[in-house]
């Protein structure tokens, strides 16, 4: 993975993107006095992006990622780790091999990814995030997937490797095993650094509490649209009784009753409401966008992702 400049960086952000006339970047979209550097911060609230998984694309380098972003406008992400370890320099067949593998070959590779692990230059990933930060992008959440699954070394490295990258919570799908959340809880409060439990449309606030209660540093990561489809109400109540435990909400537009994804405004999921109950709050909370919806004929993914920015800052405006 490269390093870009600053100056390339100024090029990729004011090039328009493909697609339709709604993508030239406008000035707007970036920081006072420095063209260079994107700024999706409005009126206080971090709109952010859930990435690489909202690209399509989970084998993305860090690279591209961030140039998309700039492109986009973005300045804070939910990023996986998978990224930054391919810059770190995990082989390939390692990061890959859960696809495929026998189970004997599964478990080999996983135990050469826990050493590889223990190699691991933090130097190295404030590298990453200094690349990230040049350019104007926060890393605020970092997505840890199978970290039920890791030994206790390997949970202590994701902590460290979520601080290193400038994270302020850690996120990860939830369990509905108490003796998981206890046991991950007790991490998090060693390093006191939140993790934000994913929700989907099967978790219910219960879930959620029954994790608080474990450990001071369990989170949240409310899912406005599983959490509408799912639970057929508003999530804003458990947003008001619980937002000190809510690391950041995935912004997306479900109907109720398990019902589909929609383009921002289409459904029944309170997007605007959620977002000006943080900004008047003013709680640090990221509303960070989850892209999930069907592309419309005759459009593309980075065209609907720049909608549903747009949607989100007019929300706040």
């Amino acid at each position: 993975m490269s390093l870009h400049t600053r100056r390339e960086f100024a090029k990729l952000a004011l090039t328009a993107l493909p697609g339709t006339a709604l993508l030239a970047v406008p000035r707007y979209l970036f920081a006072a006095g420095d063209s260079a550097k994107p700024n999706s911060k409005v009126a206080g609230v971090q709109i952010g992006l859930n990435v690489p998984y909202s690209f399509a694309n989970a084998g993305m380098s860090g690279d591209d990622i961030l140039k998309n972003c700039v492109q986009l406008g973005i300045s804070g992400v939910e990023l996986r780790t998978q990224p930054v370890e391919a810059f770190l320099g995990l082989p390939a067949d390692l990061a890959g091999s859960k696809k495929g593998a026998s189970k004997e070959q599964a478990a080999a590779n996983k135990e050469k990814i826990r050493e590889w692990r223990k190699s691991v230059s933090m130097n190295r990933v404030k590298e990453f995030r200094a690349q990230y930060e040049a350019a104007g992008v926060l890393i605020e959440i970092v997505k840890v997937d199978g970290i039920f699954g890791m030994k206790d070394d390997e949970i202590d490295y994701a902590f460290t490797l979520a601080k290193a990258l400038g994270g302020r919570a850690i996120s990860t799908e939830i369990s509905h095993t108490e003796s998981e959340l206890k046991r991950l809880g007790q991490f998090a409060d060693k390093h006191q650094l939140m993790v934000g439990y994913h929700g989907h449309a099967t978790t219910k606030p219960e879930h959620w509490e029954k994790a608080f209660s474990l450990a001071k540093y369990n989170g949240a990561n409310v899912d406005l649209g599983h959490f509408v489809a799912g639970n057929n109400t508003s999530p804003v109540p458990f947003l008001k009784q619980y937002h000190d435990r809510v690391t950041h909400v995935h912004l997306k537009d479900r109907k109720f009753n398990n019902g589909p994804n929609t383009p921002f405004g289409e459904g029944d999921t309170p997007i605007a409401e959620v977002l000006r109950l943080i900004r008047d709050n003013k709680w640090n909370i990221q509303g960070t966008i989850e892209f999930e919806y069907k592309i419309p004929a005759g459009s593309d993914r980075m065209t609907e992702l720049a909608r549903a920015i747009k949607y989100s800052r007019d929300a706040l405006a």
